[in-house]
């Protein structure tokens, strides 16, 4: 948590408002709280994160499945789904997740 804190620039507090309100979503697997770097852009969360990470939320999946699934290649996307949501591409995203519920 201190390196996402320094990462953003941003108080304790503000960070885990970020987390409880899904603009982040990270992971304890490896012991330590950890977020994908990838998830920040320019010092600040990914916009199209978000509503993504409710979705899957949604859905049914665990942070580690979030995490899991918008890092690895999607056949239905053709890329792994953070790579399209940088490039903008959130609706298709969206649909493809949805249709995971």
């Amino acid at each position: 948590m201190p390196d996402l804190v320094e990462a953003l620039d941003e108080p304790l507090g503000r960070v885990r408002r970020l987390i409880d309100e899904h603009s982040l979503v990270g992971s304890k697997r490896n012991g330590v709280f950890q977020v994908p770097s990838i998830f920040l852009v320019e010092g600040r969360p990914l916009s199209s994160l978000r509503g993504t990470i409710i979705v899957l939320s949604d859905a049914g999946f665990s942070d580690d499945e979030i995490i899991d699934w918008l890092l690895a290649e999607e056949p239905t996307i053709g890329d792994a789904p953070i790579n399209s949501l940088l490039a903008g591409r959130k609706s298709e995203v969206r649909r493809v997740a949805a249709a995971l519920a």
